[in-house]
């Protein structure tokens, strides 16, 4: 087998990650070190339907925070953490809605408008690739909801 320069845990993971998402394709590059994963045969089983159905476009009016990469998406900070949204929560502009880990470098996501999440379609724990919508914030909040209307 050629030298990839990856750990082998690493090329294990992805490799998984290729199977459970019936991708075709995936290759990663860190510095000069390169590796391409081909999938094989299509995936068995209710494995593809359940991951497109929780990222599939949400029925709810609002801005998707997308994801900007490939990775597994997490909802809160640590397993005994409380997530950093819920639906129902108001956000500002920069707030961190959640993690995505890529090669076991955690990147937080954050949100580029302020509001109120509206809905959350991706499951903590995902793998998640780029423009899959995390969360979905219904911009405005509580401060533009109090104020007077004016005549």
């Amino acid at each position: 087998m050629p030298e990839t320069g990856f750990e082998l845990s690493h090329v294990e993971r992805l490799i998984g990650l290729v199977e459970k998402c019936g991708l075709s394709e995936l290759q990663v590059t860190q510095g000069d070190r390169s590796i391409r994963i081909r999938g094989g045969a299509a995936p068995t089983g209710p494995v593809q339907p359940q991951a497109e159905a929780t990222v599939s476009p949400v029925a709810v009016d609002g801005v998707a925070v997308a994801s900007p990469m490939v990775g597994v998406f997490y909802r809160s900070p640590g397993p005994e953490q409380p997530p950093f949204v819920e639906v129902g929560d108001h956000v500002e502009v920069g707030q961190a809605v959640g993690l995505i880990e890529a090669m076991k470098v955690f990147s937080e996501v954050p949100t580029e408008v302020a509001g109120t999440v509206a809905a959350i379609p991706a499951e903590n724990g995902q793998l998640v690739k780029p423009g899959d919508a995390l969360v979905v914030v219904a911009p405005g909040g509580p401060a533009a909801e109090t104020q007077p209307e004016t005549a």
